[in-house]
């Protein structure tokens, strides 16, 4: 198997709704909409989120962003009212866990280890 790059995914109940609270969490539109029901980000150093309408698994899906300063992303996610209460830290990374309008989980992580993914 020979992969070039991933793409998460994450269901939604509603397209419309999830797409505009994504679009104020990364401050620009989606990059790209390959079909009615899909809408994509791609990321400055690899990787893509795509969010898809799909109710039945809204809500039940986790992924992580990697930032490059947690502190700074945590100031404005406070200030889109996003609830930034779940927070740790190792001497790998920094994270805060924060939920989309459908519960999905969103882990935005902060490497403090140079080792790490970043």
């Amino acid at each position: 198997m020979s992969i070039q790059n991933a793409i998460a995914s994450v269901a939604v109940k509603d397209l419309k709704t999830a797409a505009k609270w994504y679009e104020n969490l990364f401050g620009r539109p989606a990059d790209s909409k390959p079909m009615p029901e899909v809408e994509e980000w791609k990321f400055e150093r690899g990787g893509w989120l795509q969010i898809y309408q799909l109710a039945e698994r809204a809500g039940s899906g986790s992924f992580t962003l990697a930032v490059s300063n947690l502190d700074e992303e945590i100031r404005k996610l406070r200030a889109m009212g996003v609830n930034t209460s779940q927070q740790s830290s190792g001497p790998q990374a920094k994270v805060v866990m924060i939920a989309d309008p459908d519960g999905n989980h969103i882990a935005l992580a902060e490497a403090v280890d140079t080792s790490m993914a970043r």
